[in-house]
């Protein structure tokens, strides 16, 4: 008898003490949810159709224009459109940033040299990773569009001119 005694006098001693922790644990899971219930604000969607499109003369590159969609590619991440005149050749190059490149239109060409260029029609992807040699270009007949995509900065640097014949 004294040990159901002390087992009821415990077994009232913690329901007294969970009737004092009940009701800041009802207030902590009432918070919880009004908190949660507040809808987190979701990004604007963007929609840019030919007509938005901007295009912009690239200096000192006759026939290449670009149009922006996000970012800037002088100072980083970027998207953007550029439009390449058919017939277009970019000599040898290379870019510090990794560049992706989905063909739009026309037949876009990229290659280690210009026997190896493999030409891209409408629809191809080309990832140019950042320091790698390549000549690029539109092939004549139709310009070419493509969308590029990159976490950096754009930039073309010129592949260095190979060395003079050394004097006899």
């Amino acid at each position: 008898m004294t040990k159901l005694c002390t087992m009821l006098g415990a077994l009232c001693l913690a329901t007294a003490a969970l009737a004092d922790e009940a009701p800041k644990a009802a207030a902590a899971m009432e918070a919880k949810p009004a908190e949660a219930a507040k809808p987190k604000k979701a990004a604007a969607p963007a929609f840019i159709t030919p007509a938005d499109l901007k295009w912009v003369d690239v200096p000192n590159m006759k026939g290449i224009q670009f149009a922006p969609v996000w970012g800037d590619a002088q100072k980083g991440a970027h998207g953007r459109f550029i439009k390449f005149a058919g017939g277009t050749d970019n000599p040898l190059h290379h870019h510090t940033s990794d560049l992706r490149n989905v063909v739009v239109s026309g037949t876009f060409y990229t290659g280690a040299d210009a026997a190896s260029a493999k030409d891209m029609p409408a629809g191809s992807f080309a990832l140019v990773p950042g320091g790698w040699k390549h000549v690029s270009g539109c092939r004549a007949g139709a310009d070419c569009v493509i969308f590029e995509w990159s976490t950096g900065k754009f930039d073309m640097v010129p592949a260095e001119a190979a060395p003079a014949a050394a004097a006899k």
